[in-house]
């Protein structure tokens, strides 16, 4: 059993890494918006600042909220070993370092747009996801904008994909990585990629700001967050935001 007080170093540790990615990733691209002359949000700007100040505040509720099952899973590897991350880099966890990565996406994806979609029933859209869809349009700040119960329904799987599916600390890092970036740019107000990207295949499968931003217009549909797969399959695909900025 893991000691109680290596338990806690663990969460406030995870909890600080989140919060300080989120400000670096979200700050990052809401500067980056900026300095290409781009006002996301609403146009009024005291409704826009009060908005960018609720998804920052809604954020750093979440961000406490990630990171105790993230600190659950750091302490239960570094002083337990009880996860199924790996660190010595051998030929086998060569072998399986982009396969790994691949499958903790499609599930992370799967687990997303099964309860996104649950999120949109009336009675929890109303009581949970609303908070998410307050911000009308989205900035970048809006990344992690959750009601609390939304936020723990996020922040469990990885943690517990990492205690039944072997990964690399390394890959496992690349999913952070990946999971960050595409939460907070699908939200920005802008497309960061050429349109011969968003018109090809890369957009025909990966979602972007062209995508989600859609889902943030009509609500019902676009519900996925890295891949069009299951809104495809599922029949919520309902494509692009025509003229959306780049």
């Amino acid at each position: 059993m893991i000691d109680p007080v290596l338990l806690a170093i663990g969460t406030a540790e995870t909890t600080l890494i989140v919060v300080v990615r989120y400000f670096a990733a979200s700050g990052g691209f809401a500067w980056w918006t900026a300095r290409r002359g781009i006002t996301a949000g609403p146009r009024d700007a005291i409704r826009r600042r009060r908005q960018i100040a609720d998804e920052i505040r809604w954020s750093l509720i979440s961000a406490i909220i990630y990171g105790i099952p993230a600190g659950l899973m750091l302490a239960a590897w570094r002083f337990g070993g009880l996860t199924q991350i790996q660190t010595a880099f051998d030929w086998q966890a060569a072998l399986w370092w982009l396969p790994s990565i691949a499958l903790y996406l499609f599930l992370h994806d799967s687990w997303f747009y099964w309860t996104h979609r649950w999120m949109h029933l009336p009675a929890l859209f109303t009581r949970v996801h609303a908070v998410h869809h307050a911000s009308k349009p989205p900035t970048a700040w809006a990344a992690m904008s959750f009601h609390p119960w939304e936020a723990l329904s996020g922040a469990l799987l990885i943690p517990a994909l990492a205690f039944v599916i072997p990964i690399h600390f390394s890959a496992l890092g690349v999913v952070l990585t990946i999971a960050t970036v595409m939460g907070v740019t699908n939200h920005m107000g802008w497309e960061m990629f050429p349109a011969r990207w968003i018109n090809g295949w890369f957009g025909r499968h990966i979602i972007t700001a062209s995508h989600h931003e859609a889902h943030h217009k009509h609500y019902s549909c676009n519900y996925g967050l890295y891949f069009r797969f299951w809104d495809r399959l599922c029949r919520t695909d309902k494509g692009l935001v025509a003229n959306f900025g780049r």
